[in-house]
């Protein structure tokens, strides 16, 4: 059997790896960089959960190399105990517990010495969340509803704002997902976040566009209101359709000033059909709460006019390829996809799923509006037009 070599990377490249990585690098682009497959640089990503250690640094009160190679001629010359702890400034107990742990007094090596010292400092340091077991379950609760990290971590903040043992950060909880050393939050938790990836990918990694069909008499996006751009009124939608195997879809709808998710149930993607379901769909709100919609060019709204003529209800469209137009619409259907992955029958659901769904999404805070939920943005709007 031919054993493949083991390969050893120096401090200074693994570094760049995790320099490459945080940039966004996928670990293939990684490999290419090093003459490398994948595999060897998810060795050294996956021990921390794609999450760059921290740099290691001796305590200013720990013995030096230095100190050790003064130890091992203190030895040598057959001076007691006492004598080198005088000689280094230390107390005698702890020149006993160096030579004691390294080999004893004719076995002890400074330079072995002080190897496996910095070896058995290598301790995690235990985190917040197992301190503090209360704590532990209320974020575990809340990721079993999905909520994110962030979310959790802000709503901890504005529910307990004085009560510092009821609050922890965002980047705790993920490295308690993430290092499982620590064995704070169970790996089983990962399921529950928004991506369900082994590790933690960087913020910069970039994320494809879909392409987009062309719309007769289509309105531009630049000719929306400028109130709309700026969110400063409710009654302003964004809307597009997720798709999943056997040729189903389901269309979702986000209010831009409150973040407020809406699902329906299409049988098709044909225009017919889809234009059909948003007009009935339209007939359930406030006339005060539906006042324009953004979409892309997809050709599901190729009769974008029978709607407006139906629902009086304003159709705008984004540009060719700029999913940055309907920012609201793409992080909602990076939601939706804990719900509904892809490659799956979405028209197994029905529409009371859809409604639980969006239910569950409209009750999680969002960092946006400050930690309030969609839920309670929206029902204050629908109270306001009486």
């Amino acid at each position: 059997m031919i054993q493949r070599t083991r390969v050893y990377y120096s401090p200074a490249q693994r570094s760049e790896m995790w320099d490459r990585w945080q940039r966004g690098e996928s670990m293939s682009s990684i490999g290419r960089a090093f003459n490398r497959e994948s595999s060897s640089v998810y060795s050294v990503l996956s021990p921390t959960g794609g999450i760059r250690p921290p740099p290691r640094k001796r305590s200013r009160l720990a013995l030096t190399l230095s100190d050790r190679e003064e130890i091992s001629r203190g030895i040598a010359l057959q001076l007691s105990l006492r004598a080198i702890a005088a000689q280094l400034e230390r107390s005698p107990s702890t020149i006993s517990r160096e030579i004691n742990r390294n080999g004893g007094l004719d076995a002890y090596r400074a330079t072995k010495a002080d190897q496996s010292a910095w070896d058995r400092a290598h301790r995690p340091k235990q985190c917040k969340l197992a301190n503090h077991p209360v704590l532990k379950r209320m974020v575990a609760a809340k990721l079993k509803h999905h909520w994110s990290p962030k979310q959790i971590a802000g709503w901890l903040k504005r529910t307990y704002p004085f009560e510092a043992q009821k609050q922890v950060s965002h980047e705790t909880i993920y490295r308690s997902l993430f290092i499982q050393a620590r064995g704070v939050l169970k790996k089983e938790l990962q399921q529950y976040l928004r991506t369900q990836r082994a590790i933690r990918r960087g913020k910069q990694h970039s994320k494809k566009s879909e392409g987009l069909g062309k719309i007769t008499n289509a309105v531009s996006i630049s000719e929306r209101p400028a109130s709309v751009e700026d969110r400063a009124v409710p009654g302003h939608w964004e809307g597009d359709l997720i798709s999943g195997s056997n040729n189903s879809h389901i269309a979702t709808l986000v209010e831009r000033h409150t973040r407020y998710v809406m699902l329906v149930r299409v049988k098709g993607k044909d225009t017919e059909t889809v234009i059909s379901a948003l007009i009935k769909h339209a007939h359930k709100l406030p006339t005060e709460l539906y006042k324009s919609l953004t979409w892309d060019r997809g050709k599901e709204m190729a009769d974008h006019q029978r709607f407006t003529l139906a629902t009086d209800i304003n159709v705008y469209f984004c540009d060719p390829q700029s999913p940055w137009q309907r920012g609201s619409k793409e992080n909602t259907n990076r939601l939706l996809r804990q719900y509904f992955p892809k490659g799956t029958d979405l028209s197994v659901h029905s529409q009371a799923t859809l409604n639980r769904v969006a239910r569950e999404l409209n009750e999680r805070p969002r960092e946006t509006l400050e930690f309030e939920t969609p839920a309670e943005r929206f029902n204050a709007c629908v109270a306001s037009t009486g």
